[in-house]
């Protein structure tokens, strides 16, 4: 067995190092540089709160209602484990719909949480009538921090696990993009073949030492400790009120009082105060003030109550409010950090999935949405990281509108473009750090119903019919694909065949062993051993770890994403507009040519995700204003990505992130066109066994009876049983129908016209609206369009 160290002696280095030792791993060292649980792990809150607002955040959450009782079984040792339930409260209708969507989540997730009115809210100490209702969650609780970190320790080493304190780590070991240990205060080293860094705030600067860059910031935490109060319900619910900011706990017949601050202060972890043990930071009663009113507004009886201590420490919080986990792009290290200040509760999840991960070489479990990988280095900038603090830490419990955009650390990563699409009247939003148009017109307000700029995406949609749309596409990833071994070792890892003439344009998906998509990418053969690649903008990190791990030694991969940009050219008008610029060859749908338009050059691929003629012109950073304008000149109208995205459902064209991802394989995902069986390739043996075996489950696109605000992961029912997800959603721009993709439960040997004969619904925030399977796409089933 391999050798592992793990650095930090928190909740979550503790519960990596025993749920390692649970799977057998035999050489597993656990270094602090001070004591146990010293760094921001002692001053935790200690609440449990298992339903979060996504399966897999919930999965992970979840985790904790079976590993904090087995370990008070296993070691003897109490942990103060307890369930207290806990109230969820809304005081706006708009916060109600957003708990019922929670709330739904829940119930497929094995939890048993319900919306309640106000008067139901068995408190009355709670002043409720400017509350519009609650979501109960039976399954809420709290533990004691402490307690459970020693039970972590004692059933680790009574495993095996060897735990270090005062031991100092300097910096990480790398040896040709590997791990190999760490050099610790005093000059010595510790070889290792697996380092994980559970440090917490801690993270970024030792990470740093590896060429990692992590996006954590610490600031200051606070809570307070009421004294003893008189007949206070025991258990005492855990209360959010969400609207104001706050949390309310009992603790031993005190309350403890936090909040989630707007503009947190930054905290420097590598200051003169970063090394003290137990740290408390000064009490900043200006700070905290606003969460001491809103609880003596929400229980006016406090007002009688002294406070018995004031806790302010660090916390680290991340760019988008998700934990780091995962693999870096440093093979071989790993990172448990930026907890967003629920590390305790996450500990049993978080510890178990990277277990698991470790030993297996690959996560037990969906882990995209806390995945490391997934990160910008951009983001881990001290000035970026500042400027999300002034909302990060508060959005945990601020409405999490549909849509909603964040205002914090914009303008991250603009396109040569930027300034043409803000003169065309884009409203920009963030994707992946890109600040992309996603729609064109007058800023519309957040509404949890019917969407503002749905008349917007509508018109953008009609030009299309008749005339022609442009498309920005720049934040796409683009890489170039070369060596001597380069097509051997695309085909070893794509579903299709790779070995085709030059200039054809190939969308296929790239796997791992087990037939799970890895990339859903175009792929262009532009030489003998010559390959340019286009993926997400979002995976272009993730993408870049799995090439380099995958790909035959001595494969070069340039990224070149930001020396181009890419404007979709897309309707019934498109070719004559191109052509009307100057020189577009005759190019076959799945080509690729050069093309020279308004005296630019540019690679202009046909291809098109929005189910129209079309092509993706790919032209230098300097050369991009000068194309752009003479397409805006001829009669070129701008299409938003929210315009862009209605448009794919229509086709029934899939996203990864949503319908795509490691667990699910091209066969469930309806890509089986894109497999060709007579070439060996990764994961082959996986989709021929699943497809002698049948398929348990399969992505169905759905029309959705009704009004229902579609967005992801609504419950799907059949005949009252829960057999699926939602994946993505949004309604047509171009057939007016609410559409969803989902992936459901089916027998093996169904086929799809059987699974599409089933009677299905989808619960969206309390209600269930009928749900239509489709065999076809909706618009343009035979593709037609894009074709001509």
């Amino acid at each position: 067995m391999s050798r592992i160290l793990i650095i930090g002696g928190g909740a979550i280095g503790l519960s990596l190092g025993y749920h390692l030792t649970k799977r057998c791993a035999s050489d597993v060292t656990l270094l602090e540089r001070n004591q146990l649980t010293s760094g921001t792990s002692w001053h935790a809150a200690g609440i449990v709160g298992p339903l979060r607002a996504t399966p897999n955040m919930t999965k992970l959450a979840m985790a904790a209602l079976d590993v904090f009782p087995e370990l008070e079984a296993e070691t003897g040792l109490s942990t103060g484990y307890k369930r207290t339930g806990g109230y969820w409260l809304a005081r706006e209708e708009a916060r109600l719909d957003e708990l019922h969507r929670i709330a739904d989540l829940g119930i497929t997730q094995g939890l048993w949480p319900r919306v309640v009115n106000a008067s139901d809210i068995p408190l009355p100490m709670l002043d409720l009538k400017d509350h519009a209702g609650a979501l109960y969650v039976p399954e809420d609780a709290n533990v004691n921090p402490v307690d459970l970190c020693m039970a972590y320790a004692r059933a680790a080493r009574d495993r095996g696990l060897k735990i270090r304190e005062g031991v100092q780590v300097k910096r990480l070991l790398v040896e040709k993009d590997r791990t190999s240990g760490v050099e610790l205060s005093d000059g010595s080293q510790l070889a290792a073949d697996h380092v994980v860094l559970a440090t917490g705030a801690w993270s970024r600067e030792l990470a740093a030492t590896a060429g990692v860059a992590l996006p954590l910031q610490a600031v200051e935490h606070m809570y307070v400790v009421t004294e003893p109060i008189p007949d206070l319900p025991n258990p005492f619910p855990v209360i959010r009120d969400l609207d104001r900011g706050i949390y309310i706990k009992g603790d031993a017949g005190k309350l403890v009082i936090g909040g989630f601050e707007p503009n947190a202060k930054c905290w420097d972890a590598y200051g003169p105060e970063g090394d003290r043990a137990f740290l408390e930071l000064a009490d900043d009663w200006d700070q905290f003030s606003p969460f001491l009113e809103a609880a003596l507004d929400l229980c006016p009886d406090l007002e009688s109550a002294g406070i018995k201590h004031f806790m302010n420490g660090p916390e680290s919080f991340t760019a988008d409010t998700r934990p780091l986990v995962g693999e870096t792009s440093v093979d071989g290290l790993y990172v448990a950090a930026g907890m967003n200040s629920v590390g305790v509760m996450s500990s049993a999840g978080i510890g178990r999935a990277l277990a698991d991960w470790i030993i297996d070489g690959h996560p037990s479990m969906d882990m995209r949405e806390v995945d490391v990988a997934r990160i910008d280095p951009k983001t881990a900038t001290p000035s970026h990281m500042e400027a999300r603090m002034k909302e990060a830490v508060s959005d945990l419990f601020a409405l999490h509108w549909p849509y909603k955009q964040p205002t914090a650390g914009r303008g991250l990563r603009k396109t040569a473009l930027h300034d043409n699409w803000a003169k065309a009247g884009a409203m920009f939003g963030a994707t992946a750090g890109w600040e992309r148009g996603l729609w064109y017109g007058d800023p519309q307000p957040y509404s949890v119903g019917a969407q503002g700029w749905w008349p917007i995406a509508r018109a953008e949609a009609t030009v299309m019919a008749e005339g022609t749309a442009l498309i920005d596409l720049s934040p796409f990833t683009k890489l170039d694909i070369t060596g001597a071994e380069a097509l051997v070792g695309l085909n070893r890892l794509s579903t299709a065949q790779l070995d085709v003439e030059l200039g054809r344009s190939v969308y296929t998906q790239l796997l791992n062993a087990r037939g799970g998509i890895e990339m859903d990418v175009t792929i262009t053969r532009i030489g003998a051993e010559a390959f340019h690649l286009t993926s997400g903008a979002a995976t272009r990190a993730r993408d870049l770890a799995y090439l380099r791990r995958n790909l035959p030694n001595g494969t070069h991969i340039a990224d070149v994403t930001e020396q181009f940009c890419t404007i979709g050219v897309m309707g019934a008008g498109s070719r004559d507009l191109l052509e009307g610029l100057g020189s577009l060859p005759e190019t076959p749908f799945g080509h690729s040519r050069k093309a020279y338009l308004a005296d630019v050059e540019c690679r202009a691929t046909r291809v098109s995700f929005v189910g129209e003629l079309g092509w993706e012109l790919t032209v230098a950073n300097a050369e991009a204003p000068t194309l752009f304008n003479a397409l805006k000149g001829a009669g070129g109208h701008p299409l938003g990505h929210f315009t862009l995205d209605g448009c794919r459902l229509e086709k029934g064209f899939r996203h990864w992130g949503h319908e795509l991802g490691p667990e699910v394989t091209p066969l469930e995902a309806g890509l089986g066109f894109t497999i060709d069986w007579n070439k060996d390739s990764i994961g082959k043996s996986a989709l021929q066994a699943q497809r002698e075996d049948g398929l348990h489950k399969r992505l169905v696109l759905m029309q959705v009876e009704g009004d229902a605000l579609m967005l992801h992961d609504e419950p799907v029912y059949e005949a009252g049983r829960h057999v699926g997800l939602t994946t993505s959603a949004a309604r047509g721009p171009r057939t007016g129908l609410n559409l969803c993709f989902a992936m459901v439960q089916t027998a093996p040997g169904k086929s799809l016209a059987e699974t599409c004969a089933r009677n299905f619904s989808v619960r969206v925030a309390g209600r269930d609206y009928p749900a239509i399977p489709l065999i076809r796409a909706p618009f343009d089933p035979k593709g037609e369009r894009m074709r001509a």
